[in-house]
């Protein structure tokens, strides 16, 4: 078995961040820390990814640390409940993220002040929205537009702006802003409050957590390159921080979108409580990630195949019409920079040889499609599509076999179990496609392992799979998508449709 190589430290960054929060908390004498926390703080596999060793749910143990000192709003953008925006890492609308993220605040015994509806408009979904937390014991408030937003601080800083908003009722020293996505209104939430304490005669300060970019690692650092690609859609582009060169005459990493709201933050902190705390962009966030690199190499490693699978995304985004032909060439222009190839990422080309090869041996096969996994060992495991089940289906099957030590002429599951689900799906569900997706096939694998003890030991080996790559010669449907990711494994596909149907799931 080859172990995990390990970059990066989880248990001492989950102390540094603490310890520079709590310093943040004290400093000044302030009452209250407005945090505002971007980025996702559970099951966050992009900093897994490209920081190995990083544990994925290591910002909410960080605030598990901090629970006697914290409570949490959450932001929503009215906009994005009214237009069903959807995450495209979840497949759920930021509606129902607000809800998951509730849950699994309450699950870290973590405490939920409220829900903040920015930028409230009157529209349907949105009150229905409102009523069901309101219903379910949860607080909400409404924020509105800011008036003379961002250039009038004047009007801003005043009862016309932020002080046509509520108050949010809050006791912790430390207020935790969080929201489903960017464009939330964290940033808007954090000014908000602070105008309203100082109303009240507190002194609180705001901070920002964000991992990415890390500002202490050189700008075309792999790690901070990934970063990019994975924001393609929203434009980011990591940039030196002028302010802070400026300031202190030291070279730090940010990104364009803080860069170009800086000043107008700056001005309106300013006006608020009479000086400016912080010179630049990073004088504001807190992010120790840099300090917790253990072994450069091997984040950068991880960080280059990061941005090789990212690209591959980008191709499958485009082709499905979700991102624009802009976004694509950013991402292959992050590619060319660091000489990478779409084949560097090892399963690729097994997967598009042996599908050529089945194409060579017979027409039929024409329109076979091959998954590509890779074991923990190294091996990298083949399956191809038949009428009996999927490509990714026979890839899992074949690799809890190869796992097991299996022959693979084994039969894991009957041929009858699989006709009979087969018929079902056609015959009384009235479904057009016949082949099994990969969580039917799963299922029919634990029925037989009730009776079949090679199923069982295969059964077994799933576990396994967590972070193994995989690639498939064709656009997975959603449910194989879901079924791969809950398993834990890191799918990409190349850009091409199994068929030329339009309607594909």
């Amino acid at each position: 078995m080859i172990m995990m190589r390990i970059g990066f430290d989880s248990e001492k960054y989950i102390e540094e961040q603490s310890r520079y929060i709590i310093e943040r908390i004290n400093a000044s004498k302030s009452e209250r820390l407005y945090l505002e926390f971007g980025g996702k703080l559970v099951h966050d596999k992009h900093a897994a990814r490209v920081l190995p060793g990083f544990d994925e749910n290591a910002k909410i143990k960080m605030l598990q640390k901090l629970k006697g000192q914290t409570e949490i709003i959450i932001c929503v953008y009215a906009g994005d409940i009214s237009t069903n925006k959807t995450r495209a890492d979840f497949g759920i609308t930021y509606d129902l993220e607000v809800l998951r993220l509730i849950d699994i605040f309450r699950k870290y015994d973590l405490p939920i002040n409220s829900v903040v509806i920015t930028r409230y408009e009157d529209s349907p979904a949105v009150n229905v929205f409102i009523n069901k937390l309101n219903r379910r014991g949860i607080k909400t408030y409404k924020h509105y537009f800011t008036k003379g937003y961002p250039t009038d601080v004047d009007t801003i800083v005043s009862d016309e702006g932020y002080g046509v908003n509520p108050y949010i009722e809050v006791t912790k020293p430390l207020v935790v802003v969080n929201g489903p996505g960017p464009g939330s209104g964290k940033l808007a939430t954090c000014l908000s409050q602070l105008y309203h304490e100082y109303k009240r005669g507190r002194k609180v300060r705001y901070a920002k957590f964000e991992t990415f970019p890390i500002w202490n690692l050189p700008l075309k650092h792999p790690v901070n390159m990934a970063y990019e690609a994975a924001t393609v859609d929203l434009k980011d582009v990591n940039m030196i921080d002028f302010f802070h060169l400026e300031a202190y005459g030291q070279t730090a990493v940010n990104y364009n979108r803080d860069m170009e709201i800086f000043p107008v933050v700056r001005r309106i902190i300013e006006r608020i409580t009479g000086e400016s705390e912080y010179k630049s962009p990073t004088d504001m966030g807190v992010n120790r990630a840099g300090y917790c690199i253990t072994d450069d190499q091997i984040c950068r490693e991880a960080a280059c195949q990061e941005i090789i699978r990212r690209y591959l995304i980008a191709l499958c985004d485009y082709k499905k019409g979700i991102i624009d032909e802009e976004a694509v060439a950013r991402s292959k222009l992050l590619m060319d920079e660091l000489n990478l190839k779409e084949t560097d990422r090892e399963v690729v080309t097994p997967a598009r040889e042996y599908a050529e090869y089945k194409r060579s041996l017979d027409p039929r096969y024409e329109n076979v499609v091959v998954m590509a996994l890779q074991l923990p060992d190294g091996r990298i495991i083949t399956g191809r599509s038949s009428r009996r089940m999927v490509a990714a289906a026979a890839a899992v099957l074949n690799a809890i076999k190869a796992l097991s030590g299996l022959s693979d002429e084994i039969h894991l599951i009957s041929p009858n179990v699989l006709e009979t689900i087969q018929h079902l799906k056609t015959k009384i569900l009235k479904h057009e496609k016949t082949s099994l997706n990969c969580e039917e096939v799963l299922s029919a694998l634990t029925i037989s392992a009730a009776t079949n003890p090679s199923a069982q030991a295969a059964v077994e080996k799933l576990l396994l799979l967590n972070g193994c790559k995989a690639h498939c010669t064709a656009i997975l449907s959603d449910r194989d998508a879901q079924t791969l990711k809950d398993l834990g494994i890191d799918a990409t596909s190349d850009p091409e449709y199994l068929t030329n149907n339009l309607y594909f799931n």
